[in-house]
């Protein structure tokens, strides 16, 4: 990436992004009901922290923890994003929660204005609101019906306040996170977050035996922990450092199409037609924001 343009590099680390964050969706729909989302995520976070603590430990980094509070803030935020999306993928299609995904880069703007006074033009308004569009259009499961009485979903609607967390972080990272390297922020949020969680599940970490655990949850444990924790923390914080935080959040506008490839591929799992609408409006709002960055 170091051939980039810093934009370039912020660019290409929210592509992985959008790819290992989507298979978070995949893999964790068929463990949801196994274990309990509080223990899992304590569970994952323990694994990440000892993961990210050796490869600093290995590079020969130094380990940054003062004022721990900013690292617990946005580790508790990343924490309520991953509880909620558990909790949701119990109740609902790993596609629908996807799409809720899909309204952060709209939160994003929000707290993006609301703490750092960054500026968004008519473009990208125009881009999130089309994006944001074509999440409703697939959280409804195109059931225009629906919408109008606005039934949503009890797994889409937990998920929200974990999408809303969510699009704190890019604001949060490029605020209190100026003084450390990528890689030192996210071995300190992930023990903040490792933190927040211990603390709210710890009743479930009491009661959850782990011997008794299908193995194909230690395998998506190992994953959660190792690539979509430790990696897309180290990616979100990169490029936040490098992109305006709408821009970090376009890329999820790819989450809900990556999945439908995972289940098409995997498991022959085709979406209802009408679905498609919703999707290509995200991809439409994932190319206004690409393309439309000198209009921002």
């Amino acid at each position: 990436m170091h051939t980039l343009s810093a934009d370039g590099q912020g660019h290409f680390a929210m592509l992985a992004f959008s790819l290992l964050v989507s298979l978070s969706f995949f893999f964790g729909h068929f463990i949801a009901p196994d274990i309990d989302p509080g223990a899992l995520m304590a569970l994952r976070f323990a694994l990440a922290t000892v993961f990210l603590l050796a490869v600093l430990k290995a590079l020969g980094v130094p380990v940054v923890l003062a004022r721990f509070w900013r690292f617990a803030l946005i580790g508790g935020c990343m924490a309520a994003y991953f509880i909620t999306m558990f909790e949701a993928l119990r109740l609902t299609t790993a596609v629908s929660t996807a799409a809720v995904f899909t309204l952060t880069p709209l939160l994003a703007v929000c707290f993006g204005w609301v703490l750092l006074n960054q500026r968004t033009g008519p473009w990208v308004v125009a881009a999130l609101l089309i994006g944001g569009a074509g999440a409703v259009w697939v959280i409804f499961r195109a059931d225009l019906e629906a919408l109008l009485r606005l039934e949503i979903g009890p797994g889409e609607a937990i998920f929200f306040f974990g999408t809303l967390a969510h699009g704190a972080v890019p604001a949060l990272v490029r605020r209190l996170c100026v003084d450390v390297t990528p890689l030192q922020s996210s071995f300190a949020t992930t023990l903040g977050a490792l933190t927040v969680t211990c603390v709210y599940a710890f009743p479930a970490l009491i009661e959850t035996n782990l011997s008794s655990l299908p193995q194909r949850v230690w395998w998506v444990m190992a994953y959660l922990a190792i690539v979509t924790t430790a990696g897309t923390f180290f990616l979100l914080q990169y490029a936040s450092k490098r992109l305006p935080g709408s821009k970090v959040m376009a890329y999820t506008y790819l989450v809900p199409s990556w999945v439908i490839f995972w289940e098409v591929v995997a498991l022959s799992r085709w979406p209802a037609p009408a679905i498609f609408a919703g999707i290509l409006a995200t991809i439409v709002a994932l190319l206004m924001l690409l393309r439309g960055e000198a209009r921002v």
